[in-house]
């Protein structure tokens, strides 16, 4: 029986996906939804798109083992992401009136920074995408009692959630998420209710979990685990931050206050929700310890869902795992669509002169695809949990892009010659720390990338510069004289270039 609701559940919300691609005319529309979404789809979207597969399965796990302290990445960083991107990027960016967040880099640095930025934000995806099919795989072997493997809940998962994606773009990931956000809350707070009661009660969770130290947050005062702590921290916060479904909620919003204000809702809703998964796997230590001690060292994801069917009623496993799959599908959408549409605007639209709009729509559904079963396969080879797939996933712009959109915003010093060598310097500097630190280096990679990537781009825009460098066109981008290449301003053609101190 939960089968089978799944099963109608999972084709209504693809219908729906497809209605919704009837709004799709042009590459604006199923980029970023012709800019026209209001305020609460705004912030659905953006909480629906993080309120994943990690958040769900991974984060509950990782709580479980590590307590609060383990889960500081995500869901603490990853909330403070969102909020930071309507506080200090959403209306700047907006106001560039941009197609993708690599067209900030080629508009603001030039073509190379546009490029080495662009496969760096499309690489990163492949973990985060990997979750969510990893976890479809998961959900659909466990409503179907193991009739349905994983590897094949896998390509089932990825292929629906394909078709409404290919043809309906942002449309579709917009109206699908509001929904699904919709399902969510009510999913959650339901079988939170049901969970409670079985457990003696919300205070008796609280007060056990308090009592096993689950909740110290802060690391020992121990040089390398404060460290290892904040570039935890800094991964998701800081490395979330140039991400093209992040920018894609931005651009996609009818005017720049909703784009501002829809972030840090969504942000804020984000950080509240992702506590009830989080209490729900908790409250199975006091409900079925058995299960616990048996799944917490061989496969913690699966805690909840045995819980769930094990203990709850029929309504509350069906509320469950509609919210789990609204969860997973919002984020897969978003994560296939924002790589599949930079790649094909940063990448191949150049490599394609003279391309019309409708050609340029078709390539981005061809990517899309293409994308899709990429990640599959990447999803079904890879090892790793859920929730190290997500962290991971943020490691690569963090030390690449962060530090050139930071600098490229709020420093008018920065240089296209500034932003290569902290691309360059970023990049090595956390490839290095990967090959010779081990597995447990004194400051983690990404940490020792990042400061590296924030060196080259001082060292690199105040020393001599030996690139060109347009001198005015950080003042033009943020009075949004930059707009879209279709209006003809040319980034080549306006201004006077200039050698820095040349």
């Amino acid at each position: 029986m939960l089968f089978w609701f799944v099963i109608a559940y999972w084709l209504i919300s693809v219908a729906i996906g497809l209605i919704a691609a009837t709004r799709v005319h042009n590459t604006k529309d199923f980029a970023v939804a012709g800019r026209h979404l209001p305020f609460y789809m705004v912030t659905a979207t953006v909480f629906a798109t993080w309120f994943g597969s990690e958040t769900v399965l991974g984060i509950p796990a990782t709580f479980l083992n590590e307590g609060l302290h383990g889960v500081v990445a995500d869901p603490f960083g990853s909330s403070l992401c969102l909020i930071l991107v309507g506080l200090f990027f959403a209306a700047p960016l907006y106001r560039m009136n941009l197609l993708t967040i690599g067209d900030f880099y080629k508009r603001r640095y030039g073509r190379t920074a546009e490029v080495l930025t662009t496969l760096a934000i499309v690489i990163s995806y492949l973990g985060w995408v990997g979750a969510q099919i990893t976890a479809l795989g998961l959900v659909f072997n466990v409503v179907s009692g193991g009739e349905v493997s994983r590897l094949a809940g896998m390509w089932i998962g990825s292929g629906t959630i394909l078709i409404y994606t290919l043809f309906g773009g942002m449309w579709a990931v917009a109206i699908t998420d509001f929904l699904q956000m919709i399902i969510i809350v009510i999913g959650m707070l339901w079988i939170g209710g049901e969970v409670s009661s079985m457990a003696g009660g919300v205070g008796a969770v609280v007060n056990h979990a308090l009592s096993e130290g689950k909740f110290a947050f802060l690391p020992p005062a121990d040089p390398k685990e404060m460290i290892a702590f904040f570039a935890a921290a800094v991964t998701m916060m800081f490395g979330s931050i140039p991400q093209q479904d992040v920018f894609q909620r931005v651009q996609s919003a009818k005017s720049e206050k909703i784009a501002v204000w829809g972030s840090v809702l969504g942000g804020s809703l984000y950080f509240v929700f992702a506590f009830v998964p989080m209490f729900l796997a908790y409250s199975a230590t006091l409900i079925s310890p058995d299960m616990v001690a048996r799944l917490i060292s061989s496969d913690s994801q699966m805690i909840l869902p045995e819980l769930v069917l094990s203990k709850a009623p029929l309504v509350a496993q069906i509320m469950f795992f509609g919210a789990l799959l609204s969860a997973i599908k919002s984020c897969a959408s978003a994560t296939l669509l924002a790589p599949s549409v930079t790649f094909t605007e940063n990448i191949l639209k150049p490599a394609l002169p003279h391309l019309t709009d409708r050609k340029l729509l078709f390539w981005m559904r061809v990517v899309t695809f293409s994308f899709t079963v990429l990640v599959t396969f990447y999803a079904m080879y890879s090892k790793a949990s859920i929730f190290k797939m997500v962290e991971n996933a943020y490691q690569i712009t963090l030390v690449s892009a962060f530090v050139p959109l930071l600098c490229g915003l709020y420093w008018r010093r920065a240089t296209n010659q500034g932003a290569l060598a902290s691309i360059f310097c970023g990049i090595g500097v956390w490839l290095a720390v990967l090959l010779a630190g081990g597995d447990d280096p004194f400051v983690p990679a990404q940490l020792a990338g990042l400061m590296a990537s924030a060196v080259g781009m001082v060292l690199g825009s105040l020393a001599k510069q030996l690139v060109h460098h347009d001198i005015h066109v950080h003042d033009r981008l943020l009075q949004g004289h930059y707009a879209a290449e279709t209006h003809g301003l040319a980034h080549e053609g306006i201004g006077v270039v200039h050698k820095h101190g040349g």
